[in-house]
């Protein structure tokens, strides 16, 4: 009698990385994610790639702009799993304050970063973390729902 055929599990590719709490820690975030989109097969100008690194920069600038608490760092992990075409994005901070969504006049310049985050991505949402703080997550489709 013969075992029955598994298939081996997908391995799930992860990244993660702390940054300090500034324009630039942000701005760094940003370019270190599409980088590693680049190496996880997402190259620049494919939807999965443009969509993560604008979700990546949108909530690495309110992490910064609204979550900073000085001396304190946030940090971003990506994972990818390929099996399912979605990647998870998390933002940790240890500001205690929750990111609230706002509907901005038309005549304002900010406040539709998570309009655009909740645009973008397939889901997104906010849990609590060890410690202080909390932890803004999204996920975004890696391939498109035709696949």
């Amino acid at each position: 009698m013969q075992a029955p055929r598994t298939q081996a599990p997908t391995p799930v590719l992860t990244f993660a990385q702390r940054f300090s709490a500034t324009r630039r820690g942000a701005r760094l975030a940003r370019l270190l994610a599409a980088h590693q989109l680049t190496e996880w097969g997402h190259p620049y100008g494919t939807e999965a790639h443009d969509t993560v690194v604008l979700v990546v920069a949108e909530l690495a600038a309110n992490t910064v702009l609204h979550g900073r608490v000085p001396g304190r760092d946030f940090a971003l992990s990506l994972s990818c799993e390929a099996d399912r075409g979605m990647l998870r994005i998390e933002l940790t901070d240890t500001h205690p304050a929750l990111p609230a969504r706002k509907a901005p006049d038309p005549d304002e310049d900010a406040g539709r970063g998570l309009l655009l985050v909740d645009a973008l991505a397939a889901d997104w949402g906010v849990r609590d973390r060890l410690g202080p703080g909390k932890t803004v997550w999204a996920e975004c489709a890696t391939r498109s729902p035709r696949t």
